[in-house]
């Protein structure tokens, strides 16, 4: 991890890193002509890089004729980050390299209700055993991303009134985090937290394929949200609460979890078909039970999920009047059910949205599956890490 000196920032090595990290470029020339920077600064800003270990050198590179240029490439193996996605029902967590890249994971069936102590608990306990996997040590990691399924004040981590989290209002996560992994983990490690439905989209744009400037990522699980993508940066809102598409009034008055009625969520989420399943004498307990009985062709599994894919289906035709997105990605664990959910949301968006806003519009599946939260989270944590104003304060 980069630590900040006392010194004048030196302005412009955060660019430059940014562009080698995102391969862009490679070479002092690469950055000399996409920076605009002289050769001399990008020289000097280069140095400063290799001596923080940001970056390593990578060989030659290619050339047309006479000596081959050095080519630098991101230090990804120079620590570790820790992400961590709490869903309603079910949480997973997995430790990274500094790019994002998978080292080994692990999951458990949570129920957030059980509340912060147990929750976070096993969280703290699970990336102890997955550092002791991987054989780096707690003082290797750079930083920690987590997502959950509530508000979140993400200048503080605070959470704020959670709708389905008895216990977790103003729990900070970062607070417990830190303190539960010290003093193995440096204090100065950030703890960077967001909802779980923005770390999703940010799995899916970073590195699940999708890449678009302006895209719906929709979680379903036991509960259901949205992570917006506006402009090619999470849309997250003045407070940080965009997105909250299961809690939209549907003009139904099924009790919802939250303490309101009509909400989507208590007509099309997991919550709602497990307990329409359990009347009917099924033994589910989460969303992923019911996906997999969809998968196997249990009639009504299948009927009751096709059915909450119309209803979501019904919300998401008006985010796309409002929002006009090229692409709606649908994951979270209901979404492994796949062609019944998939196939009632595309039925009714295409036919309710308007023409234009829905005549290039792709529905489709999660690209990263489970791995979309725990990837985005790590991904959370990397943005902050090498945002270049705090890398051109850092390198002073």
């Amino acid at each position: 991890m980069v630590k900040k000196r006392a010194a004048a920032p030196r302005a412009g090595a955060g660019t430059l890193l940014a562009l080698i990290r995102s391969g862009q470029a490679s070479t002092r020339a690469d950055l000399v002509r996409l920076s605009g920077f002289a050769r001399s600064t990008v020289a000097q800003r280069l140095d400063a890089l290799l001596r923080a270990g940001l970056i390593v050198p990578a060989g030659d590179g290619g050339s047309t004729g006479g000596r081959p240029p050095e080519t630098f490439v991101f230090n990804r193996y120079a620590g570790v980050l820790l992400g961590a996605d709490i869903g309603g029902s079910h949480t997973r967590v997995a430790v990274t390299d500094l790019g994002g890249h998978v080292l080994a994971e692990t999951e458990a069936d949570l129920d957030v209700a059980d509340g912060p102590d147990a929750v976070l608990g096993w969280v703290t306990d699970a990336f102890g055993r997955l550092l002791e996997r991987v054989g780096r040590a707690p003082a290797d990691v750079h930083g920690i991303g987590v997502g959950v399924p509530g508000p979140v004040d993400t200048a503080t981590g605070l959470l704020v009134s959670p709708p389905i989290m008895p216990d977790w209002d103003g729990v900070s996560v970062p607070e417990r985090l830190s303190r539960a992994l010290s003093p193995g983990v440096p204090k100065d490690v950030p703890v960077v937290v967001d909802r779980d439905v923005n770390i999703m989209a940010l799995g899916e744009q970073k590195a699940g394929g999708h890449d678009h400037p302006d895209m719906v990522v929709v979680k379903i699980g036991i509960g259901i949200g949205a992570g917006l993508i506006v402009g090619g940066r999470v849309y997250r809102g003045a407070q940080g609460a965009a997105g909250d598409l299961g809690h939209l009034r549907r003009g139904t008055d099924e009790p919802c979890r939250c303490g309101n009625r009509g909400c989507l969520e208590a007509t099309a989420g997991g919550w709602a078909i497990r307990r329409r399943l359990l009347e009917r004498g099924y033994d589910v307990r989460t969303s992923q039970d019911i996906a997999r009985l969809a998968r196997r062709g249990d009639h009504e599994t299948v009927r009751l999920v096709r059915q909450a894919g119309r209803l979501i289906g019904e919300a998401l035709a008006d985010v796309v009047g409002l929002f006009n997105p090229s692409h709606i990605v649908v994951g979270g664990n209901l979404a492994e059910a796949r062609e019944p959910l998939l196939a009632g949301i595309r039925e009714v968006v295409y036919e309710r949205a308007q023409v234009l806003a829905s005549r290039d519009l792709q529905i489709v599946p999660s690209t990263l599956g489970h791995r979309a939260g725990t990837i985005g989270a790590a991904l959370l944590v990397h943005e902050h890490l090498y945002d270049p104003d705090r890398i051109n304060a850092a390198l002073g």
